[in-house]
C-alpha cells in the first residue's frame, strides 16, 4: 500500500447486547402466568445476551424490555408467537 492511500474501514461491530442493556424491565402487569410451553423462553421475540461481567440479560424484542431472571420460564405476554425455527423446521430451504 502506498503512503498517500488509506485502507477502507470495514463495518464497526457492535455487541448485540449493547442496544438492550439500557432497556427497562418489563412491567409485571404485561406478563401473565403460563403453565404450558408458551412462555417467554419459547417465544420468537425472546433473546438472551451476555451483559456486563457476563451476567445474562433476558430480553423481549417485541416490547424492548428486560425480563427478570426466572420470569422467562413461567410467564408470557399477549404477543407470544412460536419460534420460526419450530414453525418451519431447522432448514426450510432444504425441503
Amino acid at each position: 500500500m502506498s503512503k498517500g492511500k488509506t485502507q477502507a474501514q470495514g463495518p464497526v461491530l457492535v455487541p448485540v447486547s449493547a442496544d438492550c442493556e439500557g432497556w427497562p424491565y418489563l412491567p409485571p402487569d404485561l406478563l401473565r402466568p403460563s403453565r404450558s410451553r408458551k412462555v417467554c423462553m419459547t417465544c420468537h421475540w425472546f433473546r438472551h445476551h451476555a451483559g456486563a461481567e457476563c451476567i445474562p440479560l433476558l430480553t423481549c424484542r417485541l416490547h424492548h424490555g428486560l425480563i427478570a431472571q426466572g420470569e422467562h420460564l413461567i410467564n408470557r405476554c399477549q404477543g407470544w408467537t412460536d419460534d420460526m425455527a419450530r414453525q418451519r423446521g431447522w432448514a426450510p430451504e432444504a425441503g
